[in-house]
């Protein structure tokens, strides 16, 4: 069955970020001129994804804003002769895939998050997209995971190596011998294990492609670590009764899920736009200069 649906969970309170997430969406946080969501949905449209449900919470509204029409910035741009700009605005609404939203009413974890896609992904598999995660490569991520679906008909995580002392701070899988190139069976997925504890430097990140059996056991998982539904127990066990592989992610991960990051993101891709590159390259050359002096 082709992988058609995806689900961006969007209902995190973005704490790390206050005071500016106080009204705002941490997800329309902009790298440079685009926030980070948009980053996720034209991954996901360049995969071949079809429809994405996104689901929100309080203060979210600005997130379906921004891919809805705007006619009176549109009247506006038009008047004022700004063709590139009303082009770039229109194709936001115009991104030739289907958006749909629903609720986490309350912080419960983000397996409870992915639960409330159950009725939109139905009998079909389907990916999972964080937003904390931007991906860089040749052929997308998301597209990679659909096309080990494609040969092994498989729930998948996307893991890449970190250093062993920030084990800590993701779900990690321990491997169990190589099926392809990329791909590992694994024999238990571990949430946020300690690092004396970790069975592997292979975190998970953000991008799953799941089979709606997920659901079942979703819908009776207990609360894990702090107190929450934790996808990667229920991943884990969803392993016992059906394979779930590993991919490797051979490309380039951006987090901009902490300050740093953010950063660091904004930073990389601000040396990569058109419109800002040079200028950004003369600053930090000029400014590491200074630095070097003081």
């Amino acid at each position: 069955m082709k992988v058609r649906k995806a689900i961006i969970p969007a209902a995190g309170l973005g704490t790390r970020f206050l005071p500016a997430t106080k009204a705002m969406p941490k997800e329309m946080l902009p790298i440079v001129d685009k926030p980070t969501i948009q980053f996720i949905v034209e991954e996901a449209k360049a995969a071949g994804i079809e429809d994405i449900l996104i689901v929100t919470g309080k203060n979210k509204r600005a997130i379906e804003n921004h891919f809805d029409s705007n006619p009176e910035l549109e009247q506006d741009l038009e008047a004022t002769g700004k063709v590139k700009l009303l082009k770039l605005t229109q194709d936001i609404t115009n991104l030739g895939i289907n958006l749909y939203y629903t609720r986490q009413p309350h912080p419960a974890g983000l397996g409870d998050a992915i639960y409330r896609a159950r009725s939109f992904v139905g009998e079909e598999p389907f990916v999972v997209m964080l937003g904390d995660d931007l991906m860089k490569d040749k052929i997308t991520l998301t597209k990679q995971l659909m096309n080990d679906y494609d040969k092994i008909h498989a729930s998948t995580i996307a893991v890449m190596q970190v250093p062993h002392k920030e084990v800590s701070k993701y779900g990690v899988i321990d491997p169990e011998g190589k099926v392809d190139k990329d791909l590992y069976n694994v024999k238990k997925f571990v949430e946020k294990p300690a690092v004396d504890k970790a069975p592997s430097d292979f975190a998970i990140i953000g991008r799953y492609l799941l089979t709606p059996e997920i659901f079942e056991i979703l819908e009776n998982q207990k609360p894990g670590r702090g107190g929450e539904i934790q996808l990667t127990d229920a991943i884990d066990t969803l392993n016992q009764t059906q394979r779930v592989f590993a991919h490797v992610f051979r490309g380039q991960r951006f987090d901009v899920g902490n300050k740093e990051g953010y950063l660091e993101t904004s930073i990389q891709y601000g040396l990569r736009h058109p419109e800002t590159r040079d200028a950004l390259k003369k600053y930090i050359i000029d400014l590491g200069k200074k630095l070097e002096k003081e």
